[in-house]
């Protein structure tokens, strides 16, 4: 059997769950596509971290090179996080031939068009299913099975930990900074959790699924963004008393061959399908003009779910390269 050759930017949580599916999941793997994916070297740099998944000593490197320029790897899967080095890894390894497939909404976000021409000039791959809303297939679906739709409106949660803050403000009658600190306790919230909260990472999420829809690359702090930190308890309760619920809501629209679009927190009818959407949960609300209203809904974080993801995009690459 054919053998694609993989090697892992990052190995953190995603990485580790990436990394978990490729070898457990390895004879299905195998089964449906009919080559067998081989993590031949993995990118650690903190040997101390406790990790989600364990692998070989013998896998392990501190230098990127050890993936980039070794001509035997055909994949590079980056989850290092962060715009730098990320971006220049990616880019590099493009150019040395190899297909990149990518978790990391902020370095994809801030560099689209560097990263999307880059691999179409290098004849490469370059998937990023996982950079938006998990183990959700969403990017999946707009570049496929709907590509043939004008698309009129996206809209969606697709930040987790803003969603359990306010699942919980509204559920539990508690303030913002008292869900903020369980959520810190618990692993949803970063301990500065700026990004999320303040709507810049649903900002990166809306960008990609902009340029993908919409054919319109929109830097993210160009989205106009307002995240959720001044939300109160008489908000969310005011809310209620309308029948209402308060989400953050990453939204682009068409209207007359113009497109707008923001990141800030909306009233929704608790008939709206994405008024259900609990907790960490995302979901992607979309309306095309052949096939109508769609919602995509799961997790939108985690290790197995966002690995499940990545691992989409390489089993994807695998059925198509010549290995």
């Amino acid at each position: 059997m054919k053998t694609a050759k993989i090697g892992l930017l990052g190995f953190g949580n995603v990485g580790g769950g990436t990394y978990k599916i490729l070898t457990d999941n390895k004879d299905i793997i195998e089964k449906r596509v009919g080559v067998s994916p081989e993590v031949v070297k993995i990118l650690q740099r903190n040997r101390k971290k406790k990790r989600f998944a364990e692998a070989d000593p013998a896998l392990l490197t501190e230098d990127p090179d050890d993936i980039i320029k070794d001509p035997d790897i055909d994949i590079v899967v980056e989850m290092l996080g962060g715009i730098e080095p990320a971006t220049s890894f990616m880019v590099q390894s493009m150019k040395a031939g190899k297909h990149v497939v990518s978790a990391n909404k902020a370095a994809i976000a801030a560099n689209y068009k560097l990263l999307t021409d880059t691999a179409k000039e290098a004849g490469v791959k370059f998937l990023y299913e996982a950079s938006v809303a998990g183990g959700i297939p969403v990017l999946t679906a707009i570049t496929g099975a709907l590509q043939s739709n004008n698309f009129v409106e996206i809209m969606g949660i697709l930040n987790g930990t803003t969603n359990y803050i306010l699942t919980k403000m509204s559920v539990e009658g508690l303030s913002y900074e008292e869900v903020l600190k369980d959520a810190q306790e618990k692993g949803f919230a970063e301990a500065d959790p700026t990004a999320d909260v303040e709507g810049i990472d649903a900002a990166n999420k809306l960008s990609i699924l902009m340029a993908l829809a919409f054919d319109r690359y929109i830097a993210p702090e160009d989205i106009p963004t307002t995240g959720i930190s001044k939300i109160t308890e008489n908000d969310i309760s005011s809310a209620a008393a309308e029948n209402k619920v308060i989400k953050l809501i990453g939204k682009a629209s068409v209207t007359d061959g113009n497109l707008t679009y923001s990141v800030k927190p909306m009233l929704l009818d608790k008939t709206h399908p994405l008024a259900a959407v609990s907790n960490e949960f995302n979901a992607v609300y979309i309306t095309g003009d052949m096939v109508g209203e769609l919602m995509f809904y799961g997790k939108g974080a985690g290790p197995l779910p966002t690995g499940s993801a990545v691992c989409g995009d390489i089993l994807s690459i695998m059925k198509d390269m010549e290995v």
